[in-house]
């Protein structure tokens, strides 16, 4: 019997990475044994979307991931992160990790900073879900019983009635034009609280809607 390479899913919380996540289980090409988040260590929230860490240990028990917390500080300059990440991926290696998965769809400048971070680590970038058409993807995630709730929203592109809703069909009908129907661009982020990738459902309750930054958040707290 041949042992699949053995992987971490960048985990953000959000639906690409939990689609990422289900797309290579369905290959089964790669072994995955845990999840990596950045977690900012002041407020206990998941970095860019700030979903609540218990919640996101809610979302790993739920997909049998293992969490590989990373926590950065805040604010947090570009060579801290860096440090911390290249931190992570040496004890990552040594653990026998040789693949990270990610859920990027279709921003190269993203790709190309992974791949030159990664390159000389013995570890190598996945991406499952790359230049897939976000239309058809969107829809995909949903057909497949994905369940999400958008967490942060840019408020520049979308109006505040956006935070909190949940990524289904209606959302996307009524989505601007202009707007990313998966949101690549950074007009949401989203938080997943159910799929095939789950065993079960994670229950919330949407709490308060703040803004900051030219950002609001929705924050979900455990039901």
């Amino acid at each position: 019997m041949t042992l699949r390479p053995r992987a971490l899913i960048s985990w953000s919380s959000g639906k690409d990475s939990a689609f990422a996540l289900h797309e290579v289980r369905r290959a089964g090409a790669f072994d995955v044994v845990g999840a990596l988040t950045t977690v900012n260590e002041t407020f206990g929230r998941v970095s860019i979307h700030g979903v609540r860490e218990d919640v996101l240990h809610a979302q790993l028990a739920a997909a049998g991931l293992p969490p590989h917390v990373v926590p950065i500080p805040c604010p947090c300059s570009n060579e801290a992160y860096e440090a911390r990440m290249e931190t992570a991926m040496a004890d990552a290696r040594r653990n026998g990790i040789t693949h990270v998965i990610f859920g990027d769809l279709f921003l190269a400048d993203i790709r190309a900073y992974r791949e030159q971070k990664l390159s000389g680590t013995g570890i190598a970038p996945v991406f499952p879900l790359w230049d897939r058409p976000t239309p058809a993807l969107a829809h995909a995630m949903i057909a497949s019983g994905l369940e999400a709730r958008l967490v942060s929203i840019e408020r520049a592109k979308l109006d505040l009635s956006f935070a909190g809703r949940s990524f289904d069909q209606a959302l996307l009908a009524d989505l601007p034009a202009g707007i990313d129907p998966c949101g690549e661009n950074g007009e949401f982020h989203t938080c997943v609280i159910a799929g095939p990738m789950f065993s079960h459902r994670i229950e919330v309750a949407s709490g308060d809607v703040v803004e900051r930054d030219g950002f609001a958040y929705c924050d979900l707290l455990p039901a």
